[in-house]
């Protein structure tokens, strides 16, 4: 799958928040849909523009975006 042909950065579309292409349906939303154990049939049902493969290439997205993130542990004070 090509992140590109299914999700789109433009800062005239939801302030630049990543989306599904050529629609105002935000990654954030699906991811929020999915967590709240929405399944993509209803996500599909309540949003037509979607196909399965939009939902797929949100969690593509979001996974590549966890990927790339970089935790720096922070300093303890030793004497607590």
């Amino acid at each position: 799958m090509n992140l590109p042909d299914r999700i789109e950065i433009n800062p005239d579309v939801l302030t630049g928040k990543p989306v599904v292409k050529g629609t105002r349906i935000s990654v954030e939303l699906i991811m929020e849909l999915l967590s709240e154990e929405w399944a993509i049939e209803e996500i599909l049902d309540n949003y037509p523009a979607l196909d399965r493969e939009d939902v797929y290439a949100c969690l593509r997205y979001a996974t590549e975006a966890l990927k790339s993130e970089r935790v720096y542990p922070v300093a303890t004070d030793p004497e607590g």
